[in-house]
């Protein structure tokens, strides 16, 4: 049996937002955004050059949706965004806005970093050093 994960739902606050930081300012590149009806899309982001697992932003629909938006782990660090140059990626990330809550450290594994994106959840930005 072969299995894999495809896509996690990131509930945001509103579609075009969430598409224009994610495209703009973290360079990921914009897979399918395809409307189901009025008010609900199907937009699909991921990292350029990467294939495979997206994440799928969904729109925060009621009062439960809402409050996780920004606070989809509970104030844990939520998704990994491994990097092949964590300087270049860093220093683009800061130029940018990005906002890092925890600077750059260098650990057993790799070079780490801890930013928000637009809504608060927490990444780690990691080179792995195997």
């Amino acid at each position: 049996m072969k299995q894999s994960i495809s896509q996690m739902t990131l509930v945001v606050r509103d579609y075009d937002e969430a598409i224009e930081f994610y495209t703009q300012k973290l360079q990921f590149e914009l897979v399918e955004d395809t409307p189901l009806t009025e008010s609900k899309r199907w937009v699909l982001v991921r990292p350029q050059n990467s294939n495979g697992f997206c994440l799928l932003l969904a729109k925060a629909v009621n009062e439960e949706q809402k409050k996780s938006v920004g606070n989809q782990s509970g104030g844990r660090v939520f998704l990994f965004l491994k990097t092949d140059d964590f300087w270049r990626d860093f220093h683009q990330m800061k130029s940018v806005g990005i906002e890092f809550v925890r600077e750059p450290s260098e650990e057993v594994y790799g070079t780490v970093a801890v930013f928000k994106d637009l809504y608060g959840n927490l990444w780690d930005l990691i080179e792995n050093r195997f």
